[in-house]
């Protein structure tokens, strides 16, 4: 699956809660190291998943604090290295939808 194709699902679900679309591409960038425009293009090149997180340019450290459970399943206990970013990146969203800050969010 594209990463694509799933972008505009984060952003209408933050907007439907009164967030920001900048507010998704923020915590994109944070946890992959992707500059705005280069999330842009990643997105416009219909990039999969697993190729959009493999080639990120500064996966975030801090991305490993980030624990608890999104639909039922246990983010530290995901063994694959991709399911656990894109189950990371879930959360983040999670978490904007609930109306934290971003510092909080991006762990800072």
């Amino acid at each position: 699956m594209s990463f694509a194709r799933i972008y505009p699902l984060y952003v209408q679900k933050v907007e439907k809660k009164g967030r920001k679309k900048s507010d998704v591409d923020q915590a994109i960038c944070w946890l992959t190291g992707y500059t705005p425009q280069k999330l842009k293009d990643q997105i416009k090149l219909e990039k999969d998943v697993e190729t959009f997180f493999k080639q990120a340019p500064r996966p975030n450290p801090k991305a490993s604090k980030i624990t608890g459970t999104v639909c039922g399943v246990v983010i530290e206990e995901i063994k694959d290295p991709v399911m656990r970013k894109v189950r990371v990146l879930d959360k983040l969203v999670d978490e904007i939808v609930k109306g934290k800050p971003m510092d909080e969010v991006l762990r800072k």
